[in-house]
C-alpha cells in the first residue's frame, strides 16, 4: 500500500515478430530509452526489463527478443529467450504489424500462444501507415483466433492509442506490492546498457550483414573522482575482414561509433563518459558459452 492506495505490480511480456516495434513501444511507455531499436531485424538478443509506474499501478514490461523461424544457435537462445519471458509473465502482449499482418512468424507465435493457454492481449502496431480496411480486417483475423481478450491499434512511434494500451495493462496487473523503487526504469546492469548502446550504433552505422556477427561487451567500468565514468567496451567480430570494417579508415568508423555510442550514453547517465572502444576477432564468438552467459542467454536452448 501506498498511502490510501491499493498498489498493483505484474509483468507483462511483448512478443512478437522481428521488427514489429516492441523497443520502440517499450520505450514509448517507460517514457525513456531502456532498449535499443534500429530498423534492421533481430536487434534485441536478451530480454529487458523497462518499469511503468502509473498511478499506484507498477508495469514491469519485458521486452523480448524477436520471435522468427531460428537457424543458428544464437538465433535458437534469442526465441527460447522470448518464449521465456512470456511464460514467466501475467500477461502476454502479442505486437503485431499492421503492414506485415499474419505473416508467417506471427502465425507461428499465435499457434504457440493458443497452445500455451496464456492471458493475451494483441495490439496491432504501425497503424499509422495502413488504411483503415485492412487494419479492421487483421483485427477481424486477430479476434477469430480466439487466443486474445483485447485488440488494441496504436502506433509505439507517434504514441497514438498508446494511452489507451496502458490503461488496459494497468487493470490487468494483480493487486501487490511494488517489485521495484518508485524511481527504478529498467533491471538492466550499466555494463550491459552501455554494450547495448554500442551495439546499437554499429547496427545503425554498419549496413552489410557485420552487426549479426558482432558482440560488444563492457569490460572495464571506472566511476571517476569528478563523477563521469570511464568505459571500455570490446567489439568481437568473427573475421580479421569484419575488423577492418569496424575501424574504418584510419580509424574513421570506430570513432564515429564511439563519438554517437558516448552521447547516448551521457543522456541516459546524466552524466559526462570516457568511452574507449576496442576491436577483438574472436572466430567462434557464437559458440562460446561466455557471451552467451553475459547476455542473459541459454547456451543449450
Amino acid at each position: 500500500m501506498t498511502g490510501a492506495r491499493e498498489t498493483r505490480a505484474g509483468f507483462v511480456a511483448i512478443v512478437g515478430a522481428p521488427n514489429v516495434g516492441k523497443s520502440t513501444l517499450v520505450n514509448r511507455l517507460v517514457g525513456a530509452k531502456v532498449s535499443i531499436v534500429s530498423p534492421k531485424v533481430q536487434t534485441t538478443r536478451t530480454r529487458v526489463l523497462g518499469i511503468v509506474m502509473a498511478g499506484p499501478a507498477q508495469v514491469i514490461l519485458i521486452d523480448t527478443p524477436g520471435i522468427f523461424q531460428p537457424r543458428r544457435r544464437l538465433d535458437r537462445a534469442m526465441v527460447a529467450a522470448a518464449w521465456g519471458g512470456a511464460a514467466d509473465a501475467d500477461l502476454v502482449l502479442a505486437l503485431i504489424d499492421a503492414k506485415a499482418g499474419f505473416d508467417r512468424d506471427t502465425r507461428a507465435m499465435v499457434e504457440r500462444l493458443k497452445g500455451a493457454g496464456r492471458p493475451a492481449v494483441a495490439a496491432i502496431n504501425k497503424v499509422d501507415l495502413v488504411k483503415k480496411p485492412k487494419l479492421l480486417a487483421l483485427a477481424r483475423d486477430i479476434g477469430e483466433t480466439g487466443v486474445f481478450s483485447e485488440t488494441f491499434m496504436i502506433s509505439a512511434l507517434t504514441g497514438d492509442g498508446v494511452a489507451d494500451l496502458l490503461a488496459h495493462l494497468v487493470g490487468a496487473v494483480p493487486a501487490g506490492p511494488w517489485l521495484f523503487p518508485e524511481d527504478q526504469i529498467s533491471d538492466m546492469p550499466g555494463r550491459l546498457t552501455a554494450a547495448e548502446i554500442t551495439r546499437e550504433q554499429i547496427y545503425l552505422q554498419l549496413h552489410q550483414e557485420l552487426p549479426y556477427a558482432a558482440a560488444v561487451e563492457t569490460q572495464d567500468w571506472k566511476d571517476q573522482a569528478d563523477g563521469s565514468i570511464r568505459i571500455e567496451q570490446v567489439i568481437y567480430v568473427e573475421k580479421a575482414s569484419q575488423k577492418g570494417i569496424v575501424l574504418g579508415k584510419g580509424g574513421s568508423r570506430i570513432k564515429a561509433l564511439g563519438a554517437a555510442a558516448r552521447k547516448e550514453l551521457e543522456t541516459i547517465f546524466e552524466r559526462r563518459v570516457h568511452l574507449f572502444l576496442f576491436v577483438k576477432v574472436a572466430r567462434k564468438w557464437g559458440d562460446d558459452p561466455e557471451r552467451y552467459r553475459d547476455l542473459g542467454l541459454k547456451f543449450e536452448a
